[in-house]
């Protein structure tokens, strides 16, 4: 070779452009939903302690109705002349409605079907259209936002409450058991918000859900065993609604805390508790895929 072809070819090597750095791995998409809804739990949460005044004078107020339901359990048994009703005695029965009462702190969800439906009838519902935001997603995220600061700022009243009505309880259950009762009240939560999301879709065929979602919520608040056991029901009533997602939201996690499920009819309990969530998860999406597809919105 030449010394002018050497010099060229010396030439085009140094001044060729160096080969580009291979570009750094995209974060895996779940990683990122992670990140995205987790910065939206931190913000609703700072939001929600501002309230915190109003979640503690709100569950004070709360127990009156409960101080009024226990005089009347107590009017029951002096009357009947028993001193177990429904499997239940004086003190559980005081304590199976104090328990109740953390049930239902986890699985209520004040507002979330009625705040759907509205946000599809009046159009506000297409922010979560025009923004990277899913909107079962983002309401999970501020609903565990908001049972966080509930609980955190009614930790005290609720303790306060407990330790006077020490003596309705036959002492705590074993770790074990105290590990399935909150396995049971978290899934309650996940149960819950996922009824309500389905719940509020019916705004997307109907323009008025104020009757239906009140007619639900009475049924709810009864079948639930919000009000009493269901062990006092006839016994056909009772295999009914053990056999239906409702007794998840209070029954049960305080059935289990009293021991009154044990063995492999707690762990069939929440292998159903578990399915039931499974299945209204895929409800939930189903109706809201759907729902969009025949959705127009308007004003907004």
């Amino acid at each position: 070779m030449s010394e002018a072809n050497m010099s060229e070819a010396s030439m085009s090597a140094t001044t060729s452009p160096p080969e580009p750095l291979p570009a750094p791995p995209a974060p895996p998409r779940a990683m990122g939903a992670l990140r995205k809804y987790g910065k939206i739990l931190r913000i609703a949460l700072v939001e929600r302690l501002v309230y915190r005044a109003d979640f503690f004078v709100s569950t004070i107020f709360r127990f009156l109705p409960l101080v009024t339901t226990v005089l009347l359990w107590e009017a029951v048994f002096d009357s009947s002349g028993r001193s177990r009703l429904g499997g239940y005695s004086r003190n559980e029965m005081v304590a199976y409605l104090l328990l109740v009462q953390i049930s239902r702190m986890f699985s209520s969800m004040p507002g979330l079907a009625a705040g759907i439906s509205r946000d599809i009838r009046d159009g506000t519902l297409k922010k979560y259209l025009l923004q990277p935001i899913d909107m079962i997603g983002y309401l999970l995220s501020y609903r565990i936002a908001h049972k966080m600061a509930y609980i955190a700022t009614t930790a005290l009243p609720y303790a306060i409450l407990f330790f006077f009505c020490r003596d309705f309880f036959d002492g705590l259950p074993d770790a074990g058991t105290l590990a399935l009762y909150f396995l049971a009240l978290v899934m309650g939560f996940l149960l819950g918000f996922f009824f309500e999301m389905m719940i509020g879709m019916v705004g997307f065929w109907f323009l008025e859900v104020t009757s239906f979602l009140y007619v639900v919520n009475t049924l709810n608040f009864f079948v639930s065993g919000h009000m009493f056991p269901l062990e006092l029901l006839p016994p056909a009533w009772v295999t009914v609604l053990k056999s239906l997602p409702f007794q998840y939201l209070a029954y049960f996690p305080a059935a289990v805390f009293l021991g009154k499920v044990e063995g492999p009819e707690l762990y069939w309990g929440l292998a159903g508790q578990l399915a039931w969530i499974i299945a209204f998860v895929v409800l939930a999406r189903v109706l809201y895929r759907v729902g969009l597809a025949r959705y127009s919105a308007y004003g907004g």
